[in-house]
């Protein structure tokens, strides 16, 4: 089990990074990446997100230390972070918890990556499209 810190380091130095390198490869500061190295607080989502991508990891990965595939839930990063900068936090959280529920339609499973990539842009258009709908309908006017 390895946590945050250890994984965000371990996967820097795997990379040939520094900490100065890693932060400009993710849009953040150098401070910040110490900061995260040397007291292992988890980002806001949304550096988190900046990380996992510099770093080609999983926001998944990195904050949650019993995940040692640094692939986990890479098939729906990009549906939650495109949630998070359309609705906000609590709509990203609601649309990772609807692809997790769905992925265990593919355990075990001889799907190819094509066709739950289908799935889940097909799960997120219906979500964005009850969205809009309800922005629509109850939109102040």
């Amino acid at each position: 089990m390895r946590t945050f810190k250890d994984k965000l380091i371990s996967r820097r130095a795997e990379l040939g990074l520094t900490q100065g390198e890693l932060g400009k490869k993710a849009g953040i500061g150098l401070r910040t990446v110490t900061s995260y190295e040397t007291d292992g607080r988890l980002p806001q989502p949304a550096q988190l997100y900046k990380l996992a991508k510099a770093l080609g990891v999983t926001p998944e990965y990195l904050k949650n230390d019993e995940i040692e595939n640094p692939q986990y839930g890479a098939e729906s990063m990009d549906y939650v972070e495109d949630a998070r900068l359309r609705y906000g936090a609590r709509q990203a959280r609601d649309v990772e918890a609807l692809l997790q529920q769905n992925a265990a339609l593919f355990a075990g499973g001889d799907i190819s990556d094509e066709a739950k990539d289908a799935f889940f842009q097909a799960v997120m258009k219906a979500y964005v499209d009850c969205k809009e709908a309800a922005k629509k309908t109850y939109a102040s006017k």
